[in-house]
Parts: C-alpha cells; structure tokens; sequence
C-alpha cells in the first residue's frame, strides 16, 4: 500500500515539474491578439467605482434608440470599451478580461465608429480596442455613419448615435480548440460583453441597444476587415 502510494505522489509530482517548466506559448498569445498599424490614440484609464450600484444598473438597464445631440467624453468611451472587453488581471498568456470566454481563447475584436462631432476630442473615423495597451488605433478616417445605417438595413439610430460599438470574431481562435462548436461560444461571449456594454452605459447616463440584422459584408467594408461582424451597438446621452 505505501509503495503504491509513493507511487501516486511521485507521478504527480512528476507531472506538476513539467507543467511548470513548459516554455511560454508564445504561439497562443500571438494568436490572440490583433496586430494593426495605424494611429494609436491612449485612452483615460478606466474607473472601478462608480455612483450607481450593479443592482440599480440591473435595474434601469433599457434599449434607446433615442439620443441628445450633445457629445460623449473620451472617459465615457474609455469605460464602454473597458466594459467590453478590457483586461481587468494580467496573465502570463493573454490577461484576464471584463468578460469570459470559453477556453480564455478571447475570439472578439472590438471596434468603434465614431460620429462626426461624437466624442469630445476624437476626430470621426473607424476605431480599433486594443485591450492590451488600452488604446484605440485609427483604422479608417471620416465619419461612416449613413454607411453603417445603411448596412444595419436602415436603422436610423445608428446614424444618430455618438458611436457604434461593433463587435467582430476571429472565428479561427475558438475553432483551432472547440471546432464546430466554436460559434455556439463566440455568439454566447458577444452576449456576455454586450450585457456589460448596456450595464456601464446605464451607469453613464448613456443608453444604446443591441443590432443583430445587418448585412455582414457591408460591415466588413467599412472596418476593413474580413472578421465575422457579431453585433452592433450605437450609444449615445439619453433624457
């Protein structure tokens, strides 16, 4: 009995030492993140306490589609992209973000179209998150937000929002790990990072709502990018 048991405690011993002195997979964090030349613009680093509860925010959470014609603040835009898919704890691959993801494969790009006039400072254009650096790079100039009404099939508060959220998959990420099932996750994480959208622009004073009916390759053009468009979101001051 006691060999056998040196035994058990000897093969995990044995297999602890080779985890921890597997090289950094250099490969699995490269895979996650998204490289883009461009413009990179540092945003105000996220607040962790704010002056309306989770519960109140629960609470008051609604889709608008109705927004004041008054722009946002940088801090504000700094927020909702934290909320989405910010790193909130450092790890030694790919850091822990705001919001889960199966296998912590992250598939999720975050984009943002910024309206002409939207947000105090920012000059209108197509946006990149780069969760890492928490900075936004500039992927397109000028303000596309009649082409985006238009791509969303003519949603007309997508047009009048101060910015549109849109929230892209790198399919391939989830897929090399889960397969076919890769898309059941990507389209439950798009939820998971949309839920935080609404909650920290209820907490704002922002409302928005969640658009699923657009034509993909329309999205495509106006990020520049070949990304499986998932959602998106215009945001804007409510009443």
């Amino acid at each position: 009995m006691k060999l056998r048991r040196r035994s058990f405690f000897a093969i995990i011993f044995g297999s602890l030492m080779a985890f921890l002195l597997l090289p950094f997979n250099k490969n699995s964090f490269e895979d996650s993140v998204k490289k883009i030349e461009g413009e990179r613009i540092s945003l105000p680093p996220p607040r962790l306490k704010g002056d309306v509860s989770l519960e109140e925010a629960i609470f008051l959470r609604r889709s608008k589609r109705e927004y004041l014609n008054k722009p946002i603040k940088l801090e504000d835009l700094s927020q909702l992209l934290w909320a989405a898919q910010g790193i909130t704890e450092p790890a030694l691959w790919v850091g822990l973000r705001s919001s889960p993801s199966a296998g912590g494969l992250y598939p999720l790009e975050i984009y943002v179209a910024v309206r002409e006039g939207g947000v105090i400072g920012l000059k209108a254009g197509v946006y990149h998150y780069d969760p890492y650096t928490h900075t936004i790079i500039k992927r397109v100039e000028g303000d596309v937000s009649k082409d985006l009404r238009i791509a969303c099939v003519d949603q007309e508060w997508v047009e009048k929002a101060n910015v549109n959220i849109i929230f892209t998959a790198v399919i391939e990420r989830s897929s090399k790990k889960y397969g076919s099932r890769a898309w059941q996750y990507i389209f439950q994480e798009s939820g998971h990072s949309a839920q935080n959208v609404y909650l920290q622009a209820t907490v704002l004073g922002l409302g928005g709502t969640v658009i699923g009916a657009f034509i993909e390759e329309e999205i495509q053009r106006i990020l520049s990018t070949n990304e499986l468009p998932v959602y998106v979101m215009p945001i804007g001051p409510i009443k």
